[in-house]
């Protein structure tokens, strides 16, 4: 089974992250960069990968060189995009790179992004009521 068969699984991934972020008190309406994480144990076709996600409009990192704890090296980038937590660009994000992985036999491990804090004043204040 190629990667894109389970984007189902990526886009309650994509809804769950949303929710834990804006109940954690995160931006709703915020810029996020998102970062989409690759990895391969070949470097030259991760390479290859990269150059399809900068084609299809992201930014990409540079390639690490990472040891696990098998003593296996694999090779990661990110490919990086602004977006709101708008889950269908999301969805459509995930959707093109997972084609990109297929294409290219790398793993795609999903993305993260940072806790962007509201503003003070943009929590609801609780009403509390006296009864008399």
């Amino acid at each position: 089974m190629n990667q894109f068969d389970e984007r189902e699984e990526w886009y309650a991934f994509n809804q769950e992250t949303i929710d834990a972020l804006l109940e954690d008190g995160s931006q709703a309406d915020a810029d996020y960069t998102i970062e989409h994480h690759f990895a391969s144990t070949d470097f030259d076709v991760l390479e290859k990968a990269a150059v399809d996600a900068f084609k299809a409009g992201f930014e990409v990192t540079d390639a690490e060189e990472l040891m696990l704890d098998d003593g296996e090296t694999i090779f990661c980038f990110d490919a990086v995009v602004e977006r709101k937590l708008d889950i269908e660009k999301l969805n459509a994000d995930a959707d093109a790179l997972l084609k990109i992985a297929d294409k290219h036999d790398v793993t795609y491990d999903g993305w993260g992004t940072y806790f962007e804090p509201r503003e003070e004043g943009e929590y609801e204040e609780e009403e509390h009521h006296l009864n008399d």
